[in-house]
């Protein structure tokens, strides 16, 4: 077993968040789980036996995990962050592409967790099926099957969603 490269945290960084934006819905939670992420493969040395990423992958879904059980344990605000938080500054040059994305993403979210695991470890993190059936448990057969209904079922809930209306110049 070799030891986890710190570097390999800066590797990966792209994958870890885009995964972790398919896994919690926006951009925001998404930060702050590969955050916490980063500080807990950085707080004491790792062993990885195998793949870096899908170690890293495991770590972020366990990481994950543990956000929502502890945050179902905390009391709820009323005001939602959204109201109060200034809107992206890098979405005022593309509203449109960051619209879609977000409709993806919120697509991804709404899935099933068995649907949803398995589309951020293939999809997003660029995982093999094999790879895939290894961290969540399951078989490559078993992943292909709910890949092919989670694809399905995001499709079909972005042809729900009215395109915006592009106004003519």
């Amino acid at each position: 077993m070799a030891r986890l490269d710190p570097q390999a945290l800066v590797r990966h960084l792209d994958t870890l968040h885009r995964a972790a934006w398919a896994l919690c819905g926006s951009r925001e939670e998404a930060e702050d789980l590969v955050q916490d992420l980063c500080a807990r493969i950085l707080a004491k040395p790792r062993r990885v036996s195998g793949d870096e990423l899908a170690y890293l992958m495991r770590a972020l879904h366990n990481t994950f995990l543990t956000s929502r059980r502890t945050a179902s344990r905390r009391p709820r605000a009323d005001v939602e962050l959204e109201h109060v938080s200034a809107p992206d500054p890098r979405t005022d040059s593309r509203p449109e592409q960051a619209a879609e994305t977000h409709e993806v993403f919120a697509a991804i979210s709404a899935l099933s967790d068995e649907f949803r695991l398995a589309l951020v470890a293939v999809d997003i993190a660029g995982l093999s099926y094999a790879e895939a059936a290894d961290i969540l448990g399951t078989r490559e057969a078993t992943i292909a099957s709910r890949l092919f209904r989670a694809r399905d079922q995001v499709a079909r809930a972005l042809r729900e969603v009215p395109a915006p209306e592009r106004s003519v110049k």
